[in-house]
């Protein structure tokens, strides 16, 4: 009998033989990685060589590799920048109010529809809440442009038939937010509630049937059962959105911003478009886009680490 913990020799290469045999009887499904892979390869990481230029004073003539280095310059002349405490602002108010009232949204309507008990009348709810998925955001903003529109815009002709002036809601700054909000949770809300569904169809039956024996009403069961399940997903969302808190929405809010609601709809998404290609300053573009990202990944190792400690729920 061999002793508990002893080393054989050659056993930990006979396992890695193993390992690879495994992988070499199954080479013909790791070929379906392949695209993948190389998709990632392509236009994930070698893109990331275009950093170079945050660090460099970058002229056409010599390229990337040819350019000088320029060091901490840009970013140092962003943190200096007039336009970086508006933006940021701009960009954290956007991303705090999505946050607050965006993310509860989608576990709310799929406990509704969850709680609905007609499959047909489900199905139905849950096709027309998908569907703004599909909707483009250029679709989406045309369409409330349309509709809020001072001049032929339905909610300003009620106006007009009720003896009210009309508003020009797309140009008011203080319209701004919440048109941005709730059109990023009627499109997102039913796509969102997809993972919640699936989520809620793993909950034990067993467990609400011992809640009913027991004399548990239905809000009982929803904050004794149903919530305390769906913890573990609520968590790694949250720590997705708490990571993605600098991302406000670039296709949504460059669409919807205007002169008017410049001071604040500029966020750092559009504040890189504009000084990028706008105004030809690429390193300095460049250098706001890697702040942008490095904040992001201290974010999300940060929330990834407290949610580990508080909850017991973390992505590693």
């Amino acid at each position: 009998m061999v002793p508990k913990g002893a080393v054989i020799p050659g056993f930990e290469q006979l396992k890695k033989n193993k390992k690879l045999s495994k992988i070499w009887q199954f080479r013909h499904i790791y070929l379906f990685l392949l695209p993948a892979i190389i998709w990632f390869l392509v236009f994930a990481y070698y893109p990331m060589y275009g950093i170079l230029i945050a660090f460099k004073d970058f002229k056409f003539n010599l390229g990337i590799l040819g350019s000088p280095w320029a060091g901490f310059k840009y970013f140092e002349q962003f943190l200096n920048d007039s336009s970086f405490y508006d933006v940021l602002r701009n960009t954290l108010s956007i991303s705090a109010l999505k946050l607050i009232f965006g993310f509860p949204a989608p576990l709310i309507l799929a406990l509704m529809l969850n709680a609905v008990m007609h499959k047909r009348i489900k199905r139905v709810f849950q096709t027309i809440s998908y569907l703004p998925h599909f909707v483009s955001w250029v679709v989406v903003v045309t369409l409330l442009q349309k509709i809020l529109s001072p001049n032929v815009g339905l909610i300003n002709d009620i106006r007009y038939q009720m003896g009210l002036d009309p508003i020009f809601f797309m140009g008011k700054p203080e319209l701004f937010y919440p048109l941005v909000i709730i059109s990023d949770i009627w499109k997102g809300v039913g796509w969102g509630s997809i993972i919640y569904l699936a989520a809620l169809t793993n909950i034990d039956p067993h467990l609400y049937e011992a809640a009913e024996i027991d004399g548990a009403g239905r809000w009982s069961k929803l904050f004794k059962i149903t919530l305390p399940c769906l913890t573990p997903t609520i968590g790694i969302l949250l720590i997705f959105s708490l990571s993605g808190i600098l991302n406000a929405g670039f296709d949504q809010i460059w669409l919807m911003q205007s002169p008017a609601t410049l001071s604040v709809s500029e966020i750092l998404d559009t504040y890189v478009l504009k000084t990028g290609l706008q105004q030809g300053q690429l390193a300095y573009s460049t250098a706001i886009g890697l702040f942008k990202s490095a904040i992001s990944l201290l974010l999300i190792v940060a929330v990834n680490n407290i949610s580990r400690r508080v909850s017991n729920v973390s992505l590693w």
